[in-house]
């Protein structure tokens, strides 16, 4: 995954860009929470704001072109502008001492925001643009409706989860920042002098959540209390928060690094392990207790129809919960069906349930030391990286590294994820591994785990993304859960061809992940649609699964939290593999894999039915021997 986080910390920091309070809908507004104290609106945003307006008033000026192009640095500048964060892990300087305004008065700009943009938008003639411009109109347009239409939901009441919080953001948002001049340690300063207020800020949006019945179910967490009492320590530098600090760079004066670290230290002590020690005594004492003893999205206020909205913005399709369970049930009979296959194959003696008891028992599947297992993983994407050149015609410029998760929550989190780095922010990409609990860390589920998580997985399509030109700024961060992750349950599938899968136990990790992602239809349409309890969700994985314990039940407690995007893999990856077989047919003797995965990838995150018609259009086109661009040509840098 790409921590939805999609990278999750990215996709988080997207999500509150589109954040909105209630307008309309069959839910009650929540009562006014108490007052917080908040700065009037930055002047730049103001300035955005004065802009987009202007831009709606400028019809036959300027060419319908030339407009859809201003409207594209408007658009990109506004979001970094309300989403500082996102500035940071994309690499663009200029904000990296603010965060986002989470208060009711951050929420209403946003509201406005989105109209004066679809304003701007609707003023520009879309039959006067080319097709590639289209395309971006089309899905600048999608995002903007699908925004408004989210504003009869609380999304802003859920700012709390076993994988979401500020405290995680407040770790990944200072690991993301540069670390070259002292003026990027200022940044880091400020933004820590800031942090009280964004507690202040999210208390309020709780607790009014609270009041209305609206927060994440009870049992998804209990950890959460712990997770932020990690960061606390009576010494500031035993603190996770303080972690870049440690190490500043020689061309800071000693005197400057010393006076940089004490003034940390200070503010760590006298701003932020306050807030930190509030947010953990509401969170214990408060939230989690009376926080809600039911796990379906449809049991919330107007949750059917939030659910049904989750699903549609996350999966880019229109497929009832109905229809993605079903579609769920008959995936995992056929996958089921080839694993018994190869279960058989093997000569084992017993069934499927004595088959996957013996995956999960035998020592020889597990590594006794945490960084046996780090080194395990590095070892198998250097297998990955030469051979890659056989599948792709172009490979990303911006390295990645493998490491073990840190600070609190490992046993909370994932058994791995990706966090993208940025080639214009100078840092890589990172394949996170837990090495919590080393029993739920099977050796032979890591190939296709490190095909999904590195290469030719999310760090291929996150780094390509960024170097595409001719690509308007905000579409190369432009998330789409289905493709992303689609993607990555596809690059599973590519193992065979990479050279992975040589012994039935890695081949039988990848049929495991991909019926796991088969699974997470029934599991998340169940639980949210269909009345599931958690035990009904867990029995099912372990009857169909070799996944451990622990392990199915993060996943499921993931699932309660994140309603509408567990679907998302299975279904990026089936439209993915249909579009292949697709095109081998269609283009027989004449297609090339590393084309059409060119397609794939050089248009940035595309909605699924928008990467059907570019697929299709490029099949028509090689048939006819005509340019490769499907909507818009992929343009890569020359140099490498």
């Amino acid at each position: 995954m790409i921590d939805i986080r999609a990278t999750r910390a990215l996709a988080v920091a997207i999500a509150t860009v589109l954040a909105a309070s209630v307008v309309s809908g069959a839910a009650p507004a929540p009562p006014a929470p108490p007052r917080v104290a908040t700065p009037a609106p930055p002047q730049d945003l103001a300035d955005s704001l004065r802009l987009l307006a202007q831009l709606a008033t400028t019809r036959g000026s300027q060419t319908d072109s030339a407009r859809l192009a201003r409207f594209s640095d408007l658009y990109w500048t506004a979001s970094l502008r309300q989403s500082p964060e996102l500035s940071t892990y994309g690499g663009y300087p200029g904000l990296n001492d603010r965060w986002s305004d989470r208060s009711d008065e951050g929420l209403a700009l946003g509201r406005r925001l989105a109209r004066e943009e679809l304003a701007a938008l609707a003023a520009i003639d879309r039959s006067h643009l080319g097709t590639a411009e289209q395309v971006t109109y089309d899905l600048a347009r999608r995002g903007l409706d699908l925004r408004i239409e989210g504003e009869r939901f609380h999304d802003e009441a859920l700012l709390v989860g076993p994988m979401d919080g500020i405290d995680l953001d407040l770790l990944q948002v200072l690991e993301a920042m540069p670390t070259r001049t002292r003026g990027d340690f200022e940044d880091r300063l400020r933004r820590l002098r800031g942090w009280p207020r964004v507690v202040d800020q999210v208390l309020a949006q709780l607790d009014k959540g609270l009041a209305a019945g609206i927060t994440p179910p009870r049992i998804t967490l209990h950890d959460v209390p712990e997770r932020v009492r990690g960061l606390l320590a009576a010494d500031p530098w035993q603190s996770p928060v303080l972690k870049t600090f440690q190490k500043l760079p020689e061309t800071i004066p000693a005197a400057e690094q010393q006076r940089l670290r004490g003034e940390a230290a200070r503010v760590f002590t006298e701003q932020v392990a306050p807030a930190l020690r509030k947010l953990h005594d509401y969170l214990a004492e408060t939230y989690v207790p009376r926080a809600r003893a039911s796990i379906a999205m449809s049991d919330l206020p107007d949750g059917r129809a939030w659910y049904v909205h989750e699903l549609r913005a996350n999966t880019t399709t229109d497929l009832s919960p109905e229809q993605i369970h079903d579609l769920g049930l008959a995936e995992v009979r056929r996958i089921r069906g080839e694993m018994d296959e190869l279960i058989a194959s093997t000569g084992f003696a017993g069934g499927f349930a004595d088959f996957c008891r013996f995956l999960r028992t035998d020592p020889r599947f597990f590594y006794d030391r945490p960084e046996d297992l780090v080194a395990a993983y590095r070892d198998i994407t250097k297998r990955i990286d030469p051979e890659l050149v056989r599948l792709f015609g172009r490979l990303p410029r911006l390295p990645y590294g493998v490491k073990a998760m840190e600070g609190p929550g490992t046993r909370s989190a994932p058994s791995a994820y990706y966090t993208n780095g940025s080639l214009a922010a100078g840092q890589p990409g990172w394949f996170l591994v837990n090495t919590y609990d080393l029993r739920s860390r099977p050796k032979w589920e890591m190939e296709a785990l490190a095909l999904h998580e590195s290469v030719p997985g999310h760090h291929l399509q996150w780094a390509l993304a960024e170097e595409i030109e001719g690509l308007p700024e905000w579409r190369r961060w432009d998330v789409y859960p289905a493709f992303a992750e689609g993607w990555g349950l596809y690059a599973e599938s590519l193992g065979s061809e990479l050279g992975l899968y040589q012994d039935p136990y890695s081949r039988f990790g990848q049929l495991a992940n991909e019926v796991w992602r088969a699974i997470r239809l029934v599991v998340d349409t169940g639980l949210h649609a269909q009345g599931w309890t958690r035990q009904q969700a867990v029995d099912y994985c372990r009857a169909n699964s070799p996944r451990p314990d622990h392990d199915i039940e993060v996943e499921i407690d993931r699932y309660i939290s994140q309603p509408g995007t567990a679907p998302v893999y299975k279904l990026g990856a089936l439209e993915l593999q249909k579009l292949r077989r697709y095109a081998q047919q269609e283009l027989g003797a004449r297609f090339d894999i590393r084309a059409f995965h060119e397609q794939v990838l050089g248009h940035g995150q595309l909605p699924l039915d928008v990467l059907d018609k570019s697929i299709r259009t490029w099949v028509a086109q090689t048939k006819a021997g005509q340019a490769k661009g499907a909507g818009a040509p992929v343009a890569w840098p020359s140099s490498t």
